[in-house]
């Protein structure tokens, strides 16, 4: 990591203190959060984590790998279940938490502290199971302009368009999220005029 920034205390996603905190807290916390987070609420994917650790009694990468997968399945599904896709997403996790165990020793925050370049922590990112490119790049906006992660050329690999990595309070969550129910409405609007 070259080069410091204020580190945020939290990452307000939640609306929940104690989640919020966790994200900043636990690199694992942030990067499940990532995962979860597609068609279900923002706030609910990244509440998740803290309450997998609710359930499970931890959400540490080889911890959870240790486990029956069909625990792990059990705590996503039971009610409230962590996401409307539980079985599929729990399975998510686990290869997440794999690729951490087996490529950086099980602390998730080794990804990102151990980039000598942008386009290395976006590599990183992007090659996680349930990442695609958009959310990659979304990630490394989070960790530069939050969480002070700011390698080499880190600027070159951020989108062109708000992310939660410009959100740093309540009002710019609502923010985002107005654009970005925007962006999907002419999305739709132009698939729909054959543009």
């Amino acid at each position: 990591m070259s080069g410091t920034a204020t580190r945020a205390s939290r990452l307000p996603y939640t609306g929940d203190a104690e989640a919020d905190r966790l994200l900043v807290e636990e690199p694992v916390a942030l990067l499940i959060g990532f995962v979860l987070d597609q068609q279900v609420p923002l706030q609910r994917a990244f509440s998740a984590p803290r309450d997998l650790g609710r359930r499970l009694g931890t959400i540490q990468p080889a911890a959870l790998l240790a486990m029956d997968p069909e625990r792990v399945v059990e705590a996503f599904s039971t009610a409230p279940a962590l996401h409307r896709f539980p079985r599929m997403m729990a399975g998510r996790v686990l290869e997440v938490c794999r690729v951490v165990v087996e490529e950086y020793g099980g602390d998730a925050a080794r990804i990102w502290e151990g980039a000598g370049s942008g386009r290395q922590l976006h590599d990183r990112l992007r090659a996680l199971p349930g990442v695609g490119e958009g959310k990659a790049r979304t990630m490394v906006a989070v960790l530069g302009k939050q969480l002070g992660v700011r390698p080499a050329g880190w600027r070159d690999w951020l989108p062109d368009h708000l992310t939660l990595g410009d959100v740093s309070d309540e009002a710019e969550l609502e923010a985002y999220q107005a654009q970005k129910r925007a962006r999907r409405r002419e999305a739709r609007a132009g698939l729909g005029s054959g543009g």
